[in-house]
């Protein structure tokens, strides 16, 4: 499985990052499977550096907040109005409930336009498995404001947990357990962001990969432009006792795992 980071900012895209987008690919059949984990405002753009948009099998949305979806309306333009006229068919996209009439809302103007003639919207359910590909992917719903969900992502012999957007919560233990990389959502910090039942600080990732158990690496993302990275990196290795050191995402990084 490859994984690159499109963009890992929080919340809003930053001075240097678009808001969420990780896109995974891997081999099966002959040809190269490209499934995305969210696509944040910002992200269509550098998308393209990675992979042609249009070549995506899938996209998949933690949630429905502008930071994890709202490219989504791009992506519906370069499909519907591409000179080349070549895309048939419709991307499947798995997302909690109402993401059409979410985009819809988004995507218009004076009211909702559909976005449907280019996406086949498809809703998530918990610990229900999706099948595309090499991938086998289950949702696990975790705690935020709104209905979200984190990624289990397996290919072959190799997993990666992504959590979206999420505090602490009992799904987090079957997420992350014996993944080979947790890609953990950090948009808070400790002793400053006090409110719960939304984001995870550096500690509290930790915590949570280290009471999974079998974690292989652990990686902050989801970080706002007025974080500073190291203070969040500094407080999850208070906790963290896997053998590689707690890495931050960067935007433009790229993984074999």
């Amino acid at each position: 499985m490859r994984l690159s980071v499109v963009g890992c900012a929080g919340s809003f895209p930053g001075p240097d990052s678009p808001a969420s987008c990780y896109l995974v690919q891997a081999e099966q059949a002959g040809r190269t499977w490209s499934v995305l984990l969210d696509l944040g405002s910002g992200a269509l753009g550098p998308l393209q550096r990675h992979t042609d948009p249009l070549a995506l099998d899938a996209v998949l949305l933690t949630h429905l907040h502008p930071d994890h979806c709202l490219d989504l309306t791009g992506l519906h333009v370069m499909r519907t109005h591409h000179p080349s006229g070549q895309v048939s068919g419709r991307l499947p996209v798995h997302a909690p409930p109402g993401a059409a009439d979410r985009l819809a809302r988004a995507h218009g103007v004076e009211h909702g336009e559909s976005v449907e003639d280019s996406f086949a919207f498809v809703e998530l359910h918990d610990r229900r498995e999706v099948a595309i590909g090499p991938f086998r992917i289950t949702p696990y719903a975790v705690r935020h404001p709104v209905p979200a969900f984190g990624f289990r992502v397996s290919a072959g012999a190799v997993t990666l947990a992504y959590t979206g957007d999420t505090d602490s919560c009992d799904a987090l233990a079957p997420l992350m357990s014996r993944a080979d990389l947790v890609l953990a959502e950090c948009a808070f910090v400790e002793d400053r962001d006090t409110e719960r039942g939304v984001h995870l600080t550096g500690r509290r990732a930790a915590e949570a990969a280290v009471a999974a158990g079998g974690v292989r690496r652990l990686m902050l993302t989801h970080l706002p432009a007025w974080n500073d990275p190291e203070v969040c990196r500094a407080q999850a290795a208070q906790v963290w006792c896997g053998r590689a050191p707690v890495e931050l995402a960067e935007p433009g990084l790229r993984l074999e795992l």
